[in-house]
């Protein structure tokens, strides 16, 4: 039995790329019961004692369907008649044109939340045209200030556009919906548009910018690397660590521990001064090794951690104290979070492969022994 504050809800997920799995990861994280709509020609077998490296596809089971045939179409109908949600991660119109369409599903099913993830979102003049992450940062605003003084911008990663703007707004979304329909007792669409979810996140800097405390010009203000006391700074050993003194306790702190508490410094917020103390800075950080800073700052008021990179962040003894990372079916993987003093969530299965569970599935959603191999003679079920 699932456990987590979604225990009980079922939730179909058309398989998709990036934000679409990450939205089924937390969902399952959660508890939900989500159940991985893979195409068919995706079946390649593989050994259920040996799962993919996939951490975005775990907690799921996996039916595989031909959506091309109105045999497969029909499978999905049924199951969104016994279904809480349904997600996709499809270009808009492409559900429709499958006959899977929102009209047609809460026609089916009334209370069905239809959560859609989309770059650009349902409409708009760019709302056919395909897209990345760093297209859909780009005209949200979010990706023109990441970056150094002098230097062109750089992406985050994916993971303010598909993950953070994408994936997680979408599963925001999708509770927010059943909270609703607990009340309402109808389900609706929820048009979750990474655009959308990155220029949410963006809301701190157009607040800062309309106080006139943001300047545009790159790496010169004091969360975008243009702070000497906000930056990350490389030791005597080739890596690197954090600072982020931002309050001027914290920054005394810094102060004290650099060795600097005693010289004649300008002013925390002079601007002018910045440049050169982070030269001072970059010295100073340079002389030791990270462990050695680690040691002298680690746990203080500086606002202070060591870079850590993959390899390294599971053994951190605070990441290791709190299980940030477990390791599970042979995989390290970060766990289930946010955290619930009730219904704690807890890892469920290993990533499947595509059609592992197929007919269990149909078994679990109440289609007869015959029906089920009628559908797979026909390969509508693989």
């Amino acid at each position: 039995m699932a456990s987590g504050p979604l225990a009980g809800i079922k939730v179909l997920e058309v398989a998709g790329i990036g934000p679409g799995p990450f939205c089924g990861m937390m969902l399952s994280d959660m508890g939900a019961d989500v159940i991985r709509i893979d195409r068919a020609d995706r079946v390649r077998g593989g050994d259920p004692a040996k799962p993919p490296a996939d951490i975005l596809a775990r907690g799921r089971r996996s039916l595989a369907i031909d959506l091309k045939q109105a045999d497969g179409v029909e499978v999905v109908l049924r199951l969104v008649e016994q279904a809480d949600v349904i997600i996709e991660g499809f270009r808009p119109g492409v559900m429709e044109r499958l006959g899977l369409g929102p009209d047609v599903c809460l026609e089916r099913n009334p209370r069905l939340v239809f959560g859609r993830m989309t770059g650009w979102g349902q409409d708009g003049p760019m709302a056919h045209a395909a897209g990345h992450d760093i297209n859909y940062i780009a005209l949200a605003g979010a990706l023109e200030p990441l970056g150094r003084k002098g230097e062109k911008p750089t992406p985050p990663l994916n993971l303010v556009g598909d993950f953070g703007g994408g994936g997680m707004l979408l599963a925001f979304g999708v509770a927010s919906a059943l909270v609703e329909r607990a009340s309402s007792g109808k389900g609706q669409v929820v048009d979750a548009a990474m655009v959308d979810g990155a220029a949410t996140l963006m809301g701190m800097f157009h607040s800062m910018a309309a106080m006139g405390v943001w300047n545009e010009e790159r790496g010169t203000n004091l969360l975008d690397t243009g702070a000497h006391f906000y930056d990350t700074y490389e030791t005597s050993d080739g890596k690197y660590i954090s600072i982020g003194s931002i309050e001027p306790q914290f920054y005394a702190e810094l102060l004290e521990k650099t060795g600097l508490a005693n010289e004649a410094l300008p002013a925390q917020m002079d601007k002018s001064g910045w440049e050169g103390l982070k030269t001072r800075f970059e010295e100073i950080f340079k002389s030791k090794t990270r462990d050695e800073w680690c040691e002298i700052m680690e746990g203080s008021d500086v606002c202070f951690a060591p870079v850590l990179a993959l390899s390294e962040t599971a053994n951190h003894p605070h990441i290791k104290h709190r299980n940030t990372f477990v390791e599970s079916h042979g995989l390290t993987q970060p766990a289930p979070s946010p955290r619930f003093s009730r219904t704690a969530p807890e890892l469920g299965r290993p990533p499947s492969h595509a059609g592992q569970h197929s007919d269990a599935v149909l078994e679990s959603f109440g289609f007869a022994a015959d029906e089920i191999a009628r559908l797979r003679d026909a390969k509508a079920v693989v």
